[in-house]
């Protein structure tokens, strides 16, 4: 297998770097030595995302970057992707005999990283979830019944899949410019989006609304840090009331800790590293 360059040149002195690592789920970019640390971009993201997390964590650590099949150019597969990917991904932490690692998902990677340590309690030390929620088709109405989610992902899923090109494009750079403040990580998120598999990020996009894992939460054992953002609501309800909804959707699993960020969109490692970098350092310690 050919070796790769490291996700973050300018910190390849501080790194051993490892062989790519080809799962027909996920792609896995291997980086340094140490105790592990998995990580897992979010919705059409490339495990690019993570390359500033990468040089803050990971001089002692061997770091897992992930990138979903069918995102940000990586072949698609057929069948329910999230399954697959919690699947596999438990198989590739005891195949490569990674004991229980630390796993940070952002967005759709936190939905898998949650579901993976509700899954798989045993399997995960510490959990960092970031701007992700147990049950994203719940967040104005609490009480929403499990038909009414899948009906609500169906209606988004079809949509997406029937935009034309030019539409579905458009569409994808309007969500990101509330996502991410800055024009330069605006484009680099949107080419993601465009590089990426439509059926596949349809089918991903009907999994993270259908499903409501606010009870299965209570099943993680792993201490877990939530890193929430609001600023890109601010004009339709106040701060408080967003960290409400965090808090109640986490209400079920023992001893979170929800911090929420005062200046950042959705891509937090974009929009205020210090702040994500600071927090996780303090969890970590």
């Amino acid at each position: 297998m050919k070796r790769y360059r490291s996700i973050a040149a300018v910190a390849a002195a501080l790194f051993a770097t490892l062989p790519a690592h080809a799962v027909s789920a996920f792609k896995a970019d291997v980086t340094g030595s140490g105790p592990a640390v998995i990580l897992i971009p979010g919705l059409a993201s490339s495990g690019e995302v993570w390359q500033g997390t990468v040089r803050h964590l990971c001089g002692p650590r061997q770091c897992h970057v992930l990138t979903l099949a069918g995102f940000a150019g990586q072949p698609a597969i057929e069948g329910e992707l999230l399954p697959q990917v919690e699947r596999q991904l438990a198989d590739y932490i005891a195949t490569n005999k990674l004991g229980k690692p630390l796993v940070i998902g952002h967005s759709l990677g936190g939905f898998v990283a949650m579901k993976l340590a509700a899954s798989h309690p045993d399997l995960v030390s510490k959990l960092v979830i970031v701007d992700a929620l147990p049950a994203l088709g719940a967040t104005q109405v609490p009480g929403i019944t499990a038909d009414q989610l899948q009906q609500m992902a169906s209606a988004t899923r079809e949509r997406m899949l029937a935009s034309d090109d030019t539409s579905y494009a458009a569409s994808q750079r309007r969500a990101v410019m509330t996502m991410a403040s800055k024009p330069e990580d605006v484009d680099r998120i949107a080419g993601w989006g465009q590089r990426s598999d439509r059926k596949a990020v349809a089918g991903a996009m009907y999994a993270l609304m259908a499903e409501d894992l606010r009870n299965e939460v209570a099943r993680i054992k792993a201490p877990t840090l939530v890193l929430g953002t609001w600023v890109a609501y601010k004009d339709y309800a106040p701060r408080g009331a967003i960290e409400q909804v965090y808090k109640a959707q986490y209400a079920r699993l023992p001893g979170v800790r929800v911090e929420m960020a005062d200046t950042a969109r959705h891509f937090i490692m974009y929009d205020d590293p210090a702040w994500m970098y600071d927090r996780i350092d303090q969890f970590l310690k």
